[in-house]
């Protein structure tokens, strides 16, 4: 949320935890799930002084969505598939401040890209970069009739594939 003279009221960054399933339509093509939590800090900007914390907030995400994987390739001795996601789900906002407690639930889209490296027979080590692009609803949360921009949230992960 943008205020008057360069002031702001934003999440500061924070660790996601999470899992994904998936199961395959085709050789390339799957259904996927993904359910992700993450906390932070609630920070103001203010112009010259910097951000102040002034709560906290924490974010439930889930969706499901489709992934199309690229083909397997070789670099040098390592076999990886590069792979797109697109998917559509919500994100569920909770605000803690001493005098504020609120919560609000708003649709997401999000896009990704990344790769699957093999380290073994059915096993690949994932890496991630996906952006949930929502809107924060303020009515909703707060009863207050202000209109916040649609936020990116970039996520960055990494973690074991298994496939069964």
């Amino acid at each position: 949320l943008k205020g008057p003279i360069g002031t702001t009221l934003s999440n500061a960054p924070g660790v996601l935890y999470g899992t994904q399933v998936g199961l395959s339509l085709a050789p390339n093509l799957s259904i996927i799930g993904n359910i992700g939590y993450t906390a932070s800090d609630i920070r103001v900007g203010v112009p010259f002084l910097g951000g102040v914390s002034v709560g906290n907030s924490s974010m439930l995400m889930y969706d499901a969505g489709l992934e199309y994987n690229l083909g397997s390739s070789k670099a040098g001795a390592a076999a990886f598939t590069p792979f797109v996601q697109a998917g559509l789900g919500a994100m569920r906002y909770n605000i803690n401040e001493s005098i504020l407690t609120t919560q609000a639930t708003n649709l997401a889209g999000n896009v990704g890209v990344g790769a699957d490296f093999a380290v073994g027979k059915g096993m690949a080590f994932r890496v991630l970069a996906k952006d949930y692009i929502g809107k924060f609803n303020f009515q909703d949360a707060t009863g207050l009739g202000i209109t916040g921009e649609t936020a990116h949230n970039f996520a960055l992960s990494a973690g074991m594939r298994f496939d069964f």
